[in-house]
């Protein structure tokens, strides 16, 4: 078991004072290849992590965007532990884009580990040289004194200083080699983490006075729609932009020829008005005749899935003797798994307000999770140097992966170098739904080979998904090494690929989110197929080697155990009812589900019960980890109904209305646990969507002996 973090030995802590007598602290590094830090800068603005002023107030600068995944309360959080200050004493702020934070994403769960020994070294270091100062001050070794709720002590004299009154001498103190520094690792040394934390942002949320990207208000601001032709890659041929000009409050309208990147400013027409209403309400009257480059379809990648499906494809990974196995097999099990094309959907649809000022400077107030990316991608296509570019990151409302790709920030950046006030940019329900980037369907033709004792000795999956020239379209990779890959003798996986021509882009757990319904309803048909219990049949799978894992095969076993112990895994159920489990690894994370089932006859179903449990290293803040798993659970119950199709290059969903998300009273009652592991912690805004879906269809099972192979539940009889 891992029991201490190997700090990095490219980080060194940075101190300065502010004229007013603060004392700051932030963390650098001796390598670029950490985000453009930079050893040996003449100047550093000492804005990084910490602030403590004499007068007692002590601010931590949170630099990860923030959308509901809780880092904004997590990060600062790690500071203030290690600092030995009252939470309660602490302000948070959000960061804006800065090159010196390094990276600066809200995506693949990375916010947690990233910052795991950035954030330790800060506030640690800040301790160390506030408790240094006290000693000089009084005259004692360091050794003799304690940090504690903002101050350091000296037990034997009884006397006490606060860190106010400490920064202007702690500034002076030598700066501890980040090496040298004992850093909190395990929840036995926790005052502040593992325990319930609300969300810093929380009574501004309850209280409607929090402020997201569209609500950005600046003087002169106008507003700005843009149409996209419905059919992905189209371009506007001629519109009716002079005759808009004249309606009221409409500022402006014209036609951006825009690029050829489906991730980058694509073609259309603007309208800018001195209000929002009055900008939709002339984007009614607008004529575009559109030229057209593609017509893909749902129907037509149905088409040619089924063709694909009967040929060998290609073979991406082998292990053993896979034909021989399924010649030799007690029994041969098949089945094919189908998940569709699906849409973010996040409440707050894509907006971003833009200013070119006068002195050449673009500046932005975006909801975005990756502001570095957006920054670049302005850079490149307006040619204006990064240098000049500002990114403000506001809360995101929502995001799951959609707001990783910028196209809303070129897209208002271009409208706003062609005119000389403040633009906002805000997409309709409408916009957003038919230009994003969606999770990619697939299809899983899956076999698997079972000896007379059970057990499964073969595994092959013939993978038909998307991909254009030989490489799969974002969100549709499938590697070789996942699992049951090491766990069978036998294992092979080919894939085979369709054109596609709509774009595509990570989705809350890119992959695993989709995959893991397929895989894990399969082992349940594997081990009821050999007559084994399924909870049996996957421990009793995890134990085996053969080979490599891209997982550690013992923690995903303690999920699974604690899940299923807390659920009493195969108690007596009532009519109609049926437990289903199933358990995941992805993005560093462990989660296991057990969902307890009602289903009716006539294909009405109720999730009475989710019994979680995750293994993600030490909770940080219990609160925050509660709130992924349970979120995680109900966002991928509501997919699970949910179904993007496309006719002629476009899609056919719009809104609300016919993508149809699920309601408050519809979610379960959701327990979670964890195993507090002794591994670095990792985050959880992802793991936990993958293995919700099969828990529930194998539930299904259980409680109805229909077994789901296809989504959207809908389209199976199934409603909720």
């Amino acid at each position: 078991m891992k029991t201490q973090d190997n700090i990095n030995r490219r980080a060194f802590l940075k101190v300065s004072a502010l004229a007013s007598g603060a004392f700051m602290i932030g963390v650098s590094y001796r390598s670029t290849a950490y985000g453009n830090h930079h050893e040996g800068e003449k100047t550093w603005e000492p804005n990084l992590y910490v602030r403590i002023d004499p007068d007692e107030s002590i601010t931590i600068v949170s630099k990860n965007p923030e959308g509901g995944q809780g880092i904004k309360t997590a990060m600062p959080m790690i500071v203030a532990e290690c600092l030995e200050v009252d939470w309660n004493n602490v302000t948070v702020e959000q960061a804006n884009l800065d090159d010196r934070y390094g990276r600066q994403v809200a995506g693949g769960s990375r916010g947690t580990p990233d910052g795991w020994d950035d954030l330790r070294i800060a506030g640690t270091g800040a301790m160390v040289m506030l408790r240094n100062a006290a000693a000089e001050k009084w005259g004692v070794s360091p050794n003799e004194c304690s940090a504690a709720n903002g101050a350091i002590h000296h037990k034997k004299s009884k006397r006490t200083l606060t860190y106010g009154k400490l920064t202007a001498l702690a500034t002076k103190q030598p700066v501890p080699d980040a090496k040298s520094l004992k850093l909190k690792s395990r929840p036995e040394e926790f005052k502040i983490l593992g325990k319930r934390i609300p969300g810093v942002d929380n009574k501004k949320i309850f209280t409607g006075t929090l402020g997201y990207g569209c609500d950005t208000r600046l003087d002169g601001m106008v507003y700005a729609v843009f149409e996209k032709c419905p059919s992905f890659g189209g371009r506007v041929k001629s519109a009716n932009t002079e005759q808009l000009k004249g309606f009221p409050g409409v500022v402006d309208a014209f036609v951006i020829d825009g690029t050829d990147d489906l991730k980058g400013l694509m073609p259309g027409v603007t309208i800018v008005a001195e209000t929002w209403w009055e900008a939709q309400s002339a984007r009614k009257q607008l004529q575009v005749d559109w030229e057209t480059i593609q017509s893909d379809s749902t129907a037509s990648y149905q088409r040619q899935a089924e063709a694909l499906s009967k040929e060998p494809g290609k073979t991406l990974g082998s292990v053993g003797n896979v034909d021989k196995a399924f010649d030799k097999a007690h029994k041969v099990l098949e089945a094919q798994y189908y998940y569709p094309f699906v849409s973010h959907a996040n409440m707050e649809p894509q907006n971003c307000t833009a200013f070119l000022h006068p002195s050449g400077k673009m500046e932005l107030w975006a909801p975005t999770q990756n502001p570095k990316s957006g920054r670049g991608l302005i850079s490149k296509t307006l040619g204006i140097s990064e240098d000049r570019i500002h990114v403000n990151m506001t809360r995101l409302g929502g995001g799951f992966g959609r707001r990783l790709t910028s196209d809303f920030m070129v897209e208002a950046a271009w409208i706003a170098s062609k005119l000389d006030r403040p633009v906002q940019l805000q997409w309709t329900r409408e916009d957003d739904m038919k230009h994003d980037f969606y999770r990619p369907a697939a299809w899983h033709n899956l076999k698997a080979a079972i000896d007379k004792d059970g057990k499964m000795t073969a595994w092959e999956n013939h993978f038909v998904t998307f991909g254009n020239n030989g490489r799969t379209t974002s969100g549709a990779n499938l590697s070789p090494k996942h699992y049951p890959s090491g766990l069978t003798p036998n294992f092979r996986l080919r894939q085979s690929m369709i054109p596609l021509k709509v774009p595509t882009g990570p989705w809350r757990s890119p992959g695993h989110s989709a995959y893991c319904f397929a895989f894990q309803s399969f082992m349940d048909e594997i081990a009821l197929a050999g007559g084994r219990d399924p909870l049996e049949f996957r421990l009793d799978l995890l134990k085996q080697r053969y080979g490599e894992t891209d997982f550690n095969t013992e923690r995903a076993a303690g999920t699974l155990k604690l899940a299923t112990k807390n659920a009493n895994w195969g108690r007596k159920m009532g009519p109609n009812q049926g437990q289903g489990l199933a358990f995941h690894f992805d993005h560093g994370a462990y989660v296991a589900f057990v969902a307890e089932v009602t289903a009716q006859p006539s294909g009405q179903f109720k999730v009475d019960q989710v019994y979680a449990a995750a293994d993600a290293g030490p909770v940080l803040n219990r609160s925050g980890a509660d709130n992924q798993v349970e979120g995680g659970f109900i966002d991928a119950l509501s997919t699970s109904f949910l179904e993007i199709s496309f006719t002629n290059g476009a899609t056919d969903q719009s809104n609300f209305s016919n993508y149809n998300l699920l309601r408050m009273n519809q979610a379960p009652s959701i327990s979670v646990d964890y195993v507090q592991s002794d591994y670095s912690p990792t985050g959880l805004g992802e793991p936990p969507i993958a293995p919700a879906t099969p828990a529930v269809t194998n539930a299904l099972f259980a409680a109805s002996g229909k077994r789901v192979r296809s989504m959207p539940l809908g389209k199976e009889g199934l409603y909720i």
